[in-house]
């Protein structure tokens, strides 16, 4: 996901790290715009290893918040606090994938899904990435990506690796529909904080399940002799041990926003921080030196410097310089959506209101936005915050599980279904299966009917939720 980093990579490096710190610090005054500003920094020392889709971000964010100036500094400091929580939650996710992506028993979890006949195969490939995609996020991709892989330079192209290209991708593209870690459900309830979290994943597991099943129906015909490989004997322990981890997690990210009254991207980001310190430490333990790549957590770089400072190394950290798109792509869209709601309430007035058939109008329409967002090459965490910025303060208090179901479905399907998402484009990197075949061509039947289910969905539970009157 990163970018080659060119120059300045210390400096750019120390500001992520502050931005971070910030963001785990963001309950203290003034954190969020310490944090906010350390962003802006890194993203304008790493301008040149910037994507083109993430430069557009940072001028939209520059020139949005030009313009918020008249407003006072409350809005601009609202819409730094909502920069660094965001910032802070995706850099964490994102560490958490680097930690279990070292978990013992990936592999043996990884190389068991190629087992089995043609549809006990895919539906072990579409459930077992988007089990994986829990915790790991785009790193799901990458490893059972990387199986398919190996096995088209084994065997070359067949119906059998096509189909598990399909399953990648639309288990990958479930995850953001029903994963309580993913960065859709994260974003959709901070505009919609009254919602729980509990009873948005209630309703939308179920469309995840239904968007996989109905994948069996779309895929190539596989020859009766074209069987998996023999399942080995892993057993069900590791699968067992790795849902405890996702449990646990989950369970803890459910409890501090539900107990303990904390916002939905806090605890998730403080959960997963529990969850990378505790892992470390399991490898310490185990005897191994673990390595932090590009990204960690506060907690776990103060426990690490700690450790090396007692055993009389000179301690370093580890560099967070090639993350500046990632900074852009998310915590601009956090930035931009906070000030596109403080606009749209400014610009529709306090008392504004859609006719009664506009509600369920919206969100019939919302998945169908995120998807041909997506096919113009705009990241759905943009799409989001927009929709979220705009539709959030106006709509009908009671039926906000209308608004977020289809929020979170379009950003799935989306995910799956268009050839410009990182998933698709790394796909095609580990597989050669262009991005628009695999994610458009294959998949926009099951896209168009998933899209034409969300949205409606969305709409009945909009029409039937909202306050009479």
């Amino acid at each position: 996901m990163t970018a080659p980093v060119t120059a300045l990579a210390r400096p750019r490096s120390a500001l992520a790290w502050l931005a971070l710190a910030a963001g785990v610090l963001a309950p203290l005054p003034g954190a969020g715009v310490v944090g906010a500003a350390a962003v802006f920094a890194a993203i304008v020392l790493g301008w040149r290893d910037l994507r083109r889709m993430a430069r557009v971000i940072f001028v939209l964010v520059v020139v949005v918040a030009v313009l918020a100036l008249p407003d006072g500094p409350v809005v601009l400091i609202d819409a730094a606090d909502a920069m660094t929580r965001l910032t802070a939650l995706i850099l964490t996710v994102m560490l958490l994938s680097s930690v279990l992506g070292r978990f013992p028993d990936l592999g043996r979890i990884s190389g068991s899904l190629f087992a089995g006949r043609p549809l006990g195969r895919y539906f072990s490939l579409s459930l077992g990435t988007a089990f994986l995609s829990v915790p790991l996020n785009f790193g799901s991709v990458g490893v059972v990506g990387a199986l398919v892989g190996g096995r088209i330079s084994e065997r070359g192209d067949s119906a059998v690796t096509r189909n598990a290209a399909r399953a990648t991708l639309r288990g990958f593209g479930a995850s953001p529909i029903c994963s309580p870690l993913s960065i859709s459900v994260v974003v959709t309830l901070t505009f919609l904080p009254d919602l729980p979290g509990w009873q948005l994943i209630a309703c939308s597991l179920p469309l995840a399940l239904l968007y996989l099943l109905g994948g069996a129906l779309l895929r190539d015909p596989e020859p009766a002799a074209a069987d998996g490989e023999p399942a080995p004997s892993t057993g069900w322990a590791p699968w067992l041990r790795f849902a405890a981890v996702i449990a646990a997690i989950c369970a803890a990210t459910f409890g501090l926003s539900g107990l303990a009254g904390l916002s939905y991207s806090r605890a998730v980001t403080l959960s997963c921080l529990a969850t990378v310190v505790l892992g470390l430490l399991v490898e310490r333990w185990r005897g191994h030196r673990p390595s932090l790549p590009t990204l960690s957590c506060l907690a776990t770089v103060v426990l690490g410097l700690l450790v090396e400072r007692w055993r009389g190394h000179r301690p370093s950290l580890p560099s967070l310089a090639p993350v500046t798109n990632e900074l852009v792509i998310v915590g601009g869209s956090a930035f931009l959506g906070a000030l596109v709601s403080t606009f749209a309430a400014r610009g529709l007035g306090a008392d504004f209101v859609l006719p009664v058939w506009g509600y369920p109008l919206a969100a019939l329409l919302v998945p169908w936005l995120f998807f041909v967002a997506g096919l113009a090459g705009f990241n759905p965490i943009v799409t989001g915050a927009l929709v979220g910025g705009v539709l959030a303060p106006i709509w009908p208090p009671g039926a906000t599980l209308g608004l977020a179901l289809a929020m979170v479905c379009g950003w799935g399907v989306t995910i799956a279904g268009t050839p410009y998402s990182a998933n698709a484009l790394l796909l095609e990197r580990l597989t050669g299966y262009p991005a628009r075949v695999g994610a458009l061509r294959w998949n926009w039947p099951l896209s168009a009917v998933a899209l034409l289910v969300a949205g409606g969905l969305g709409a009945l539970l909009t029409l039937l939720l909202a306050p009479a009157g």
